[in-house]
Formats: structure tokens, sequence, C-alpha cells
């Protein structure tokens, strides 16, 4: 059996992008593999140094979680600042890892792109904590997607050099947990690229109907096809995606058939799409609520998942403390 580890962050609420493309293989992963799934809240700080209520996206991202199916009971799930051994193994990794390797990395060169006011230490040494969060628990397979494979093979990296400069083979070197056909990537309304939060282009799990009809409504087409069995343009195209992942098949035929025949009203095609997507959200966005409203239970799966999360990395921080050369007196 496997050793996965995934986080996110807690300044991201899920969308349908994260829905369809992570989170639905998460929960087969739970079932396959010993996994460790947690939020990332020290890992937020570093683009959101001041949050405006921390705590509060720490319980919605840990709802939408469980929200979505994340089984506790299955899985180990946990906040990332529950467990500080990560810290201590952060810091015992930085003491090896490189300046240079660390601002050649392409995240880091883009957040310096956009965060021009605040590049801090944390940014910089961003792939250390999250080799951390993985290696810590000697993990042997990361969900990944294309935007953080660097930072999984300097992960890779940090622990081949760890076993090297102590002379051990202690630390696996994690692979991609590969979904292959499974995975499924969602554009966004905007007409190009991805769904996500920071591009503004995302339908979110917790859209009540109102606001997921007047995203919908408000997402980029074209003028229409000029001649039969056209090829429908990248934001139509999308939308066809987006379809194809929520609607019935005979659905997404239909309106397949209407573009190709030069008949397609998209004003019809958005509301249906948009009727498709509550029905999917709909259950997800009550099952939120209810969780969001029962702090019993929040409190005991945080603190079921901390005491499960400890166990394992107090166990490697106590033999990385001994292999380095701390021993007691």
């Amino acid at each position: 059996m496997d050793t996965v580890v995934s986080g996110i962050r807690s300044t991201g609420n899920l969308h349908l992008g994260n829905y369809f493309g992570a989170v639905k293989n998460f929960l087969k992963m739970q079932k396959e593999n010993n996994c460790f799934f947690f939020i990332a809240d020290y890992h937020a700080l570093t683009t959101h140094p001041h949050p405006d209520d921390l705590h509060g996206n720490i319980k919605q991202v840990l709802a939408e979680y469980l929200a979505c199916g994340i089984d506790p009971e299955s899985a180990t799930v946990f906040i990332q600042s529950d467990v500080p051994e990560v810290s201590e193994l952060y810091l015992l990794l930085n003491m090896n890892a490189y300046v240079g390797e660390l601002e050649r990395t392409a995240s880091f060169k883009e957040k310096i792109r956009k965060h021009p006011d605040n590049i801090n230490a944390g940014l910089l040494t961003y792939p250390v904590l999250m080799a951390a969060d993985i290696i810590i628990h000697k993990a042997n397979k990361v969900p990944v997607g294309k935007d953080q494979e660097q930072h999984l093979e300097m992960t890779r990296r940090f622990a081949r050099r760890f076993n090297t400069i102590y002379d051990v083979d202690y630390f696996p070197e994690p692979d991609a947990y590969n979904f292959g056909n499974e995975l499924i990537k969602i554009p966004g309304l905007d007409g190009t690229g991805k769904m996500g939060k920071s591009e503004g282009n995302g339908i979110f799990l917790a859209d009540p109907p109102e606001i997921i009809r007047k995203k919908v409504m408000s997402a980029v087409t074209d003028a229409g096809p000029s001649q039969p069995g056209q090829e429908p343009s990248e934001p139509v195209k999308n939308l066809f995606t987006i379809m194809s992942v929520v609607s019935d098949p005979s659905t997404v035929k239909y309106f397949t058939d209407k573009h190709s025949s030069c008949e397609i009203r998209y004003g019809d095609l958005k509301k249906q799409l948009a009727e498709d997507i509550i029905k999917v959200t709909d259950p997800i966005r009550n099952r939120i609520k209810d969780i969001l409203a029962d702090n019993q239970y929040l409190a005991r799966v945080v603190r079921e998942g901390g005491e499960k999360a400890r166990a394992s990395a107090s166990k490697t921080v106590r033999e990385v403390r001994e292999i380095i050369g701390y021993r007691p007196f």
C-alpha cells in the first residue's frame, strides 16, 4: 500500500476544477492507499501574511473537503499547523537547501512578479516546506498538478540529499501520483486557461444557485458558427468540456448537434449548463452548510486527524534527529 500526501491552501475554496480534477480521485485514493490530506495553512501565509479570517478559511476548506466525501475514518485529515514536527523538519531541511536552487524555481519567479511588495523568506523556501509536508510521512506518492512538478522534483532532491549527506537510506523519493486518463482538466468561464480562484473564472462548490446562474450566463462565447460542421472556438469548447462532466450525454449531444448545424443558441446552452451544474453542486453545498454548523464534528475530525498525523511525524523527526546526531545525554 502506497503512502500518499496531499494538501490544499486554506485560502482556496474548492471549485469545479478541484472537484472533478482532483477531489474525485482522492475519494478513490483513500480506499486504496494510506492517505494524509491536510489544510496547508502555513503555506497560505507566504502570499497572505495577514489573512482576514485565517480560522474561518481553514474551517471552510475543511468542511468542503469533508462534504465532497473525504473520509476521516479512511484517511488522515488534519491541519498543517496542528503538527509542529513539520516546522522542525522544515528547519532541518533548510540547512541543506541552497539559495541559488530556490531562486531558480519557476513558482518563486512567478510569485515575485505577482507579489513584488511581499518577497518574504517563506516564498523562497516554499519548496522546502512542501518537501517537509511530504517526506515527514515518508510518502512515496504525491498527486500534483503541472505547476507543482518542479516542487516535487525538489522534494526528491532534498530527500536524496539528506540520504547522501548522512549516508542512510531513510527518506523515499516520492513519485507523482499519475491519474492517467482519469485526470479531468476543467477550464474556466473566461474562455482561456484552467478554472481557478485567482483567475476569477471559477464556479465554487459553495456557490448558491443564483450565483452559479449569473456566472454561467456571463461566460465568454463567440458570434456563433458560420458554416455547418465548424469547429467550436476555444471559449465554446470550454463550455462543452464542463457540460461533458455535469450533464447527461444526450444533453451534450443535443447541443453539439445544434452547433454543428449552426442552430445553436448560446443562451439556451448556458441555461441548461447552469442547471446541470446546480444539480451537481447543490447536494455538496448543503452538506457544507451542515458540516459548518456542526462544530463538535469538525473539532473531533481535526483532533483525531492531528493525533494520527503527529504520531507519524514525531516518529520521523525523532529518527531524523538521531541520524543527524542529536541524542540525549
